[in-house]
């Protein structure tokens, strides 16, 4: 197996709202915010579902992948419930290894509102359910050994059993990635953060506020000097300013697309990390790594939803 993912296992439900929607629930456009059941079940009950899709940071990522042909696996863990039937039915349409076996748990499987504003930005309200409970007896070690890499998000990493998991499955990983996957996360668990990424990953995919964040800075030379110095491969996405790698004295950087109708940035960092990832195990050059990875996100923005 090329690449497994490791990530909460969420089913997303897609919707349309207008900016004051937002604001009558004291939402912050643009983040994540994890809520309850009780929150889940009185935000969707003023929403008109889009659409229904197996989601997750990793999943999408991996989803990506598997359409660009790759041999990829999936440990994300649901409830033996309606919503995870259909999440694991989702994966495996996709042509994705699931390697996680459904059991009957006291919490259901995870949902998120993903709620697009008509500027096409995505506020994300995230109920963890059951994926949150994920711990070290759901990762079976002789699966991540046959992997070539390891892809993790940061919206996995907490504190008790999610810890145990994300320790296991890098412990026994050949290579790791990662990505910082939204600032909210980053500012909940910087100091855990900057530990994994200086010593615990290999390759780290982030945007350019999450590592300013993750750096308490302001200046983008500040991210290039730490990147520098840590010997691996740090991958950062700046918006209409392109998408830049930094390893050691390597620095390659790759423009934006233009004149994109942009729809929906839901899935734009997963399948950036997608099509990076796709160039990077399929041995391309750095550049057309960032290339791929650009090209994916710029697709997946000018529809509805993560899936190309």
């Amino acid at each position: 197996m090329k690449i497994l993912g490791i990530g909460n296992a969420i089913v997303d439900v897609l919707c349309r709202v207008d900016d004051d929607f937002l604001k009558r629930n004291s939402l912050t456009k643009s983040t994540m915010k994890l809520i309850d059941e009780k929150e889940f079940k009185i935000l969707l009950s003023e929403l008109n579902i889009e659409e229904t899709i197996s989601g997750g940071s990793v999943a999408n990522s991996i989803v990506g992948l598997s359409q660009l042909g790759n041999n990829v696996g999936f440990i994300g863990k649901i409830k033996n419930d309606d919503l995870g039937q259909k999440y694991e039915d989702g994966l495996k349409k996709e042509n994705v290894n699931y390697l996680y076996s459904k059991k009957d748990e006291p919490i259901p499987t995870g949902s998120c509102l993903i709620l697009i504003t008509p500027d096409s930005e995505r506020t994300m309200c995230t109920f963890l359910g059951t994926a949150g409970k994920i711990n070290d007896s759901d990762i079976d070690a002789e699966i991540i050994k046959s992997a070539e890499i390891t892809l993790l998000e940061g919206y996995l990493w907490d504190e008790g059993e999610p810890k145990k998991a994300f320790d296991k499955a890098i412990n026994n990983s050949n290579k790791v990635a990662m990505s910082l996957s939204d600032l909210f996360c980053v500012e909940r668990h910087k100091n855990q953060f900057l530990e994994l990424v200086r010593n615990k990953l290999d390759i780290v995919f982030a945007n350019e506020q999450e590592i300013l964040s993750l750096l308490d800075s302001k200046s983008f030379n500040d991210v290039i000097s730490f990147s520098k110095n840590l010997n691996k491969n740090i991958i950062i996405t700046r918006g209409d300013k392109g998408a830049i790698s930094i390893n050691n004295d390597e620095i390659i950087e790759c423009p934006a697309e233009k004149n994109l109708k942009i729809t929906d940035l839901t899935g734009a960092g997963d399948l950036f990390a997608a099509g990076y990832l796709h160039g990077y195990i399929n041995k391309l050059s750095t550049k057309d790594c960032l290339i791929k990875g650009t090209k994916l996100s710029s697709k997946i923005i000018q529809k509805i939803g993560a899936r190309i």
